[in-house]
């Protein structure tokens, strides 16, 4: 058996194994593959079938649905089956891929720009090729607003506001984004190229920001883009999306990861003792809200893998970086867990000086790209997302 069969297998469920997953007979499933709802392969050795795991997860998570609630509604909810279909990202075998393209492969070359045209439609289009915008009227009058409250007012002010084609006008709300995060003038220049000035950042900061910008455009149906999705199929504009897509990036348990992450190096870089900083640290929150871990990532994250490597690589030349990454090693020895995207943005963000919050700066421009591809993509199928509750109430009262 060569090793490309092997890698193919181990992808593949039985026949045993699919009927399980989807709780079903075995003559069930194979009527289900006559109808053509699912695909057999062949292992080239034997006559036994062969299904491939991520036609299985889809199949469930249809049956799911059908259910319209229940226990395995709720797990798919929770880091579990798929719950929509999109042609934009998905997560396999520990990879972040954009319709099929190594997030981080893209990240050694790509900027922000064209990961967005290929998340848009595969880059048919060169839609950056415009000036740059006009900010909404009224967003200098906030100016000692926080960045992420600043970037959500931009958008209600653009809400009404008569947009074209949501692959069109998106040029101009991520460079309007851009300003309002950064609390400059819109600017024409490559986005990694308006943080780097803004920042003040040197050229291999700014090369390490087009590569985090790349990494973070989309992932798949993270909260975020979930809510851009269920608003944009209601059909409200653009800049409602987005501004729902910010609202739920506000959040702790999401964009607040990386402002998580540096207080905890903070603390770990002032104590005595590192360590028994870090401990205390995790005491009151968990890891994986605090740059440490991902459900998705059981071998780790890819994308912090590549950032930290990056920053490792910088260290000789910028003195607090080495202590920083230290602080990322001793946490990581002590949790047991692989650093997640969250400690790479924490940590760029404190060696080199940037304003405190940069790290949420850098995570809402760049996953822009990736809910005006969910938007579109959802407008576009005139799916209005409506599940149903499964009520646990009191039921008939008088």
């Amino acid at each position: 058996m060569t090793n490309a069969t092997m890698a193919a297998m181990n992808n593949d469920l039985s026949a045993l194994d699919a009927a399980r997953l989807l709780g079903v007979s075995l003559p069930t499933l194979y009527s289900y593959v006559s109808r053509g709802l699912l695909a057999s392969v062949s292992n080239g050795e034997s006559r036994r079938k062969r299904y491939p795991q991520e036609d299985v997860l889809r199949l469930a998570a249809r049956k799911n649905d059908a259910k319209r609630g229940g226990q395995t509604a709720v797990a798919a909810m929770h880091w579990g089956l798929p719950v929509l279909e999109t042609q934009i990202s998905h997560i396999l075998d520990g990879r972040l891929l954009y319709r099929g393209c190594d997030a981080t492969v893209l990240a050694r070359h790509a900027t922000l720009e064209t990961a967005a045209g290929l998340l848009w439609d595969d880059n048919a289009s060169a839609y950056f090729q415009q000036d740059a915008p006009a900010l909404p009227p009224g967003l200098p009058s906030a100016p000692d607003a926080p960045q992420l409250a600043r970037a959500m007012l931009a958008m209600a002010m653009l809400t009404t506001a008569d947009m074209p084609h949501p692959l069109q006008s998106g040029p101009a709300l991520m460079r309007i984004l851009a300003a309002a995060l950064l609390q400059t003038a819109p600017s024409a220049l490559p986005l990694h190229q308006h943080l780097a000035q803004a920042w003040q950042a040197d050229a291999e900061q700014a090369q390490l920001l087009r590569a985090t910008l790349v990494l973070l455009a989309d992932h798949e149906l993270n909260a975020s883009t979930f809510a851009v999705r269920c608003v944009a199929s209601t059909g409200a504009s653009l800049p409602a999306a987005l501004g729902a897509g910010l609202a739920a990036l506000s959040g702790d348990k999401h964009g607040g990861g990386s402002a998580a992450a540096r207080r905890m190096l903070t603390a770990a870089l002032a104590a005595p003792d590192a360590r028994t900083a870090i401990a205390t640290f995790y005491t009151a929150i968990a890891p994986e809200f605090a740059g440490f871990g991902h459900p998705l990532y059981p071998n780790g994250d890819p994308r912090a893998a590549y950032l930290l490597g990056i920053l490792s690589a910088m260290s000789q030349g910028y003195p607090q970086l080495g202590a920083i990454l230290a602080a990322c090693t001793t946490a990581s020895d002590l949790l047991k867990v692989k650093p997640n995207a969250d400690l790479a943005l924490a940590a760029m963000e404190l060696a080199f000086g940037w304003p405190e919050g940069a790290g949420m700066s850098v995570f809402a421009l760049a996953r822009s790209a990736g809910w005006i591809a969910h938007a579109a993509e959802q407008a576009a199928s005139g799916a209005l997302i409506r599940p149903r509750a499964r009520y646990i109430g009191r039921h008939q009262r008088t």
